[in-house]
């Protein structure tokens, strides 16, 4: 079966997520803001749920259509045929936001909804009651100025949670977020990466499973995957697929921290997510890391200062950053910050910045673009 296939994303990563996609065989995609939508079948909501590393969600889309009384969001969501996915015992369990429109009462809306399908759902199986103690169906409502999106989630906990990741720093940087940044830095194994503020090793982590060709989603499992609609061989065949594809290549990432105990927790990490060997943790400040190693990259989320009393100590950071990023002179580096004054504080303006959501606060991704290797050419000899 075709279905019509959503995947969420943070605000500023959409483009991200489409180029994953596209990367991935889709095409035709529809880009919006916080989503990508296309088609598949049952082995591309499991392909994508194991191989997207910076989308949120994989969501089959149910239906659309103007909704500004109850009884019109009644007889919409009745209309759809629930029961070509949920099975007869399936657990309903229904979410719901409202942005701009007239039904503005989320809770109202919910049950308005699940009222709908269970109507929809009788007429499927001729029946008046259903037990729901089967597999969960998690269906969200979302209004958008009067327009009503119906979806199902087939990924369960977010696509963030990679399942390597117990304890975290003060401020995780998500999994998805860190993995954007490595994907929009270019870096490729043969460069080296390095992360001079790891905290938690998120970045160093991700940059690594990029360059081995890890699924992010091999170490967990779906909501989906108790799906009757989604045969059990099509995710077995996924996960086999995704362990051969696994990598040869050698490479090493540097990740560095002044807090020992943080360094601790992001080598448990790296070792969870299989990728420990691949990265060298060493206990360091921003201000002893060097390199004689050329053309590499650094990929960093410093402190932001948004905490009382951090704002001084986090701007001495910068400079200090600014001074030492400076001597790595054929070196790219890519800073995400939310700080207004970052650039004048490390004294350089990016060749390019990006907007970006950690959370809920806005960043901005501050490129900077160091000399690329040059391309060995053989020289021809005259006989």
């Amino acid at each position: 079966m075709i279905y019509k296939l959503i995947a969420t994303a943070t605000f500023g990563l959409e483009s991200v997520v489409a180029q994953e996609l596209k990367d991935l065989g889709y095409d035709n995609l529809i880009v919006e803001n916080a989503r990508v939508m296309f088609e598949g079948d049952e082995m591309d909501i499991a392909l994508c749920n194991m191989w997207l590393r910076t989308a949120d969600r994989v969501l089959i889309k149910m239906g659309e259509f103007r909704a500004e009384t109850f009884e019109e969001l009644f007889q919409g969501t009745k209309e759809i045929e629930w029961g070509e996915i949920i099975p007869e015992n399936g657990k309903m369990h229904v979410v719901g936001k409202s942005v701009k429109s007239t039904l503005f009462s989320v809770p109202d809306c919910q049950s308005i909804v699940k009222k709908a399908v269970v109507e929809s759902m009788k007429r499927t199986y001729k029946k008046d009651w259903f037990e729901e103690d089967g597999p969960t169906y998690k269906i969200e409502i979302a209004l958008l100025k009067d327009i009503a999106t119906l979806t199902i989630d087939t990924t369960g906990p977010g696509l963030h949670k990679r399942g390597y990741r117990g304890l975290s720093g003060e401020a995780p940087l998500k999994e998805t977020l860190a993995a954007a940044l490595v994907l929009l830095s270019r870096w490729n194994p043969s460069r080296t990466l390095a992360d001079p503020l790891c905290g938690s090793g998120t970045i160093a982590i991700e940059a690594a499973l990029i360059g081995k060709n890890m699924a992010p989603g091999l170490n967990r499992s779906f909501v989906s995957e108790e799906w009757s609609v989604i045969p059990p061989k099509v995710w077995s065949d996924i996960r086999e697929d995704a362990k051969r594809r696994i990598n040869t290549e050698d490479f090493r990432i540097l990740a560095s921290d002044i807090d020992s105990s943080v360094i601790k927790t992001a080598r448990e990490n790296a070792m969870k997510a299989g990728v420990y060997e691949y990265i060298a943790f060493q206990r360091l400040s921003v201000q002893e890391f060097s390199s004689k190693k050329k053309y590499g990259c650094i990929i960093c989320n410093p402190p932001y200062g948004e905490r009382i009393g951090e704002k001084e100590e986090v701007e001495k950071l910068y400079k200090s950053m600014g001074a030492v990023f400076s001597s790595l002179d054929s070196w790219s580096y890519f800073i995400l910050t939310s700080h207004p004054d970052f650039q004048k504080l490390f004294k350089k303006r990016a060749d390019k910045n990006r907007k970006l959501y950690n959370g809920r606060i806005m960043c901005y991704y501050y490129e900077y673009f160091g000399p690329l290797p040059k391309r060995r050419v053989e020289r021809e000899e005259n006989i």
